[in-house]
């Protein structure tokens, strides 16, 4: 194997959140008098960078491309403590000039002070998780913010000077029609953000909705109209989709989520994140995870070894990989980045390409891994054949 060394980026992973949603398979815990004592700022800070120090003789000499602070909700940290962690980072490696740094905020949890002070740290693009600025369909998927603290969030951002701003919708919420779905992007649309993050409400295993499942969500082929109304207003007004869920304005897609969906490489920090790593000698590609309970990695971050597990990938793993996160992509990839990403040889998947291809799903180019339109659609089919 021989393996050409991808972009890469960090992952910080900030646990905690106000209240746990019950959509949500995410590592995150609610806040309580228990969890305070763990999630003092500076102590996991301090966890975060020690962390870090630990990666960093496995990235080689590369830079950092982008920075994401994600959670959890990040925007329960102070905008010093935020400034620790940005200012440790810096000492430890070199951030590409322009690097994107990107912070997520939740409406409720939103500080006019802390959103200026995470500017004056380096935070360069905030990701706000609005949802829905329908108060009903809020208190439906048990979010603790309303519509005007969604607002609110928004107003504040672009008052301490953030001009790449990500905003979050769900469709697919219980009891929403496709004019409501239309009416929270017509909200989102007015406020002139640069990137949207639109996803349908899914039902994960290990969340409170997968045993409580809520009632009235809409019939899939609702889902199908309100994608299909969503996506076409979003073009009418500037908005170019360029991954499944993803759509920006003026070129502002997200670099960092581009670094995964091209199969770069990323460094995962904080309680229970994962990253992804080229060996320097390009001989193989490793996942690595962190312990996930936030009191077990603090503790093993400050004894130098915060890991829970890593593993190789192997040939299969990296071919379904790469195919999961490329296929994403509106533009999919060169097929050339195949063979520098994996180290698989192209020929070797010429028979599933060539049925890929006569089903429809994938483009007839053979210089590009590009899904079609159906292909899109009907992902899944798509990735069982690379499984």
């Amino acid at each position: 194997m021989n393996l050409t060394l991808p972009p890469l980026s960090l992952y910080i992973h900030i646990p905690w959140c106000v209240k746990k949603c019950p959509y949500c398979d995410f590592n995150s815990h609610a806040l309580s008098a228990d969890i305070d004592a763990e999630s003092n700022e500076a102590l996991y800070v301090e966890a975060l960078l020690k962390d870090l120090s630990t990666e960093i003789p496995l990235a080689s000499d590369r830079e950092l491309e982008s920075i994401f602070i994600g959670g959890g909700t990040p925007s329960l940290f102070s905008a010093t403590a935020i400034t620790q962690l940005l200012d440790g980072v810096r000492t430890l490696i070199t951030l590409k000039p322009g690097a994107e740094i990107t912070l997520e905020a939740n409406p409720g949890a939103a500080d006019a002070a802390f959103f200026a002070g995470y500017r004056l740290a380096g935070v360069n693009r905030l990701s706000i998780g609005a949802q829905s600025f329908n108060d009903e369909h809020l208190r439906s998927i048990g979010r603790i913010h309303s519509a005007h603290q969604a607002l609110e969030a928004y107003r504040l951002a672009t008052d301490a000077g953030f001009h790449n701003i990500n905003l979050d919708l769900m469709y697919g919420l219980p009891g929403q029609s496709i004019g409501q779905a239309m009416d929270d992007l017509k909200q989102a649309i007015s406020l002139k953000p640069q990137h949207l993050s639109w996803y349908q409400l899914t039902i994960e295993t290990n969340t409170l909705f997968s045993s409580q499942p809520p009632d009235d969500l809409p019939s899939h082929e609702k889902l199908a109209e309100i994608s299909d109304a969503g996506i076409e207003l979003l073009g009418e007004h500037g908005f170019k989709q360029y991954e499944v869920s993803a759509f920006a304005t003026g070129g502002h897609q997200c670099r960092h989520n581009l670094n995964y969906w091209q199969f770069g490489d990323y460094i995962g920090i904080g309680a229970g994140a994962h990253g992804k790593l080229t060996s320097m000698d390009g001989g193989h590609i490793s996942r690595r995870r962190k312990q996930r309970s936030p009191a077990a990695y603090v503790e093993s971050a400050h004894s130098g070894d915060a890991l829970s597990s890593e593993n190789r990938l192997q040939d299969e793993d990296l071919l379904l990989e790469f195919m999961m996160n490329v296929l994403r992509l509106n533009q999919g990839i060169p097929a050339a980045a195949f063979e520098l990403r994996t180290g698989l040889s192209l020929k070797a998947i010429q028979l599933r390409l060539l049925h890929a291809r006569r089903a429809g799903l994938l483009e007839q180019n053979p210089k590009v891994l590009r899904a079609t339109q159906m292909g899109r659609t009907f992902l899944n089919n798509l990735l069982i054949m690379f499984s």
